[in-house]
């Protein structure tokens, strides 16, 4: 794979998971989480939800299958 696709490909990931957030209401205020809340339920720092939405970074499994947990699907889900 080369970098060009491998950065396309994050990108699409994190494209993928803000999709995602968007679509967990939070009970509360009837809105979309936001990444601040999508950090604090996962135990990771907004800045750090912001950068795999964004693209910018390549997140581990681990912190994928937690996100994952949090957005109630699959992993399989995020990488249809």
């Amino acid at each position: 794979m080369s970098n060009e696709s491998f950065e396309k490909e994050k990108k699409m990931l994190g494209f993928k998971i803000s999709e995602f957030r968007q679509k967990v209401i939070n009970p509360k205020t009837q809105k979309p989480i936001s990444q601040e809340e999508l950090a604090y339920r996962t135990g990771h720092a907004k800045k750090t939800i912001g950068e795999i939405e964004r693209g910018n970074t390549n997140p581990t499994l681990e912190t994928l299958l937690i996100i994952c947990r949090e957005l109630n699907i699959s992993i399989s889900e995020l990488f249809k």
